[in-house]
């Protein structure tokens, strides 16, 4: 299963698994792009349309699961986005509010109703899709960072909770992918999504697919915790050295 399948990351994703041979759960709320994964795909995709805000439908969407679909293996935690880039003291309450609903609430709700069956079959891997704004925070990246970082907390705290089983909890860390993350991020304002990629040559969703793809492909006894996936030219979250 990947959440916020619709683009970017969770797109990308959604077709590398499904080359690698898996069979994907594709959520999200664009319903004509979920429409046409499943004329790409066919059978090899089950499309589920919801919001990870709403608790109650993901839940039940999840609880109507046909049975050779109920199953899920992995959980991709991807949907998640950015609003704003303002000081704290000028944010956008309703900006907050989303970022705080979909990066953690949303991401926590997936786990609440998709690893309980991971743990009682005694197998499953829940991938995370944090950032590196989640190690330190950034000019005008309060609330973005702050989520972020509790999306590793809650990661790390998911690991330890399954120690006792066969399960395994992966965070990918990426730094600037080039989606179309900073034109949500900016409200449409693609001259100034388009600024942040000047420059440098930034990671693309199918760089971080890769690498959810090799941690799923990992032996079973092993674990890739964490991985930090930054551009060539990037040293962390605010470190970029852009060519002219």
């Amino acid at each position: 299963m990947v959440t916020g399948a619709t683009s970017g990351i969770g797109e990308a994703c959604a077709r590398q698994f499904i080359n690698a041979g898996y069979r994907v759960i594709a959520t999200g709320r664009n319903v004509t792009k979920l429409n046409l994964l499943k004329e790409e795909f066919g059978s090899d995709l089950l499309p589920l349309v919801f919001d990870v805000r709403d608790r109650e439908i993901a839940e039940a969407s999840v609880k109507a699961l046909p049975a050779e679909w109920s199953e899920i293996d992995i959980l991709i935690n991807n949907a998640g986005l950015a609003l704003g880039l303002d000081p704290e003291y000028q944010g956008d309450y309703t900006d907050w509010e989303t970022m705080i609903d979909t990066n953690i609430k949303g991401l926590l709700t997936m786990t609440r109703v998709v690893v309980p069956g991971m743990v009682e079959r005694n197998r499953g891997h829940v991938i995370n899709i944090g950032s590196v704004a989640g190690d330190a925070a950034y000019a005008n990246g309060n609330v973005y960072c702050a989520t972020k970082a509790a999306v590793k907390s809650i990661t790390d705290g998911l690991r330890i909770d399954v120690a006792h089983t066969a399960l395994r909890v992966t965070l990918l860390k990426p730094g600037l992918v080039e989606t179309n993350f900073s034109n949500v991020r900016f409200h449409g304002d693609d001259r100034r999504a388009d600024n942040v990629y000047k420059g440098i040559t930034p990671l693309t969703g199918d760089d971080i697919a890769n690498a959810a793809l090799y941690a799923a492909q990992a032996p079973k006894h092993v674990q890739i915790a964490e991985m930090l996936i930054l551009a060539t030219h990037q040293a962390n979250g605010s470190t970029i050295v852009r060519k002219s």
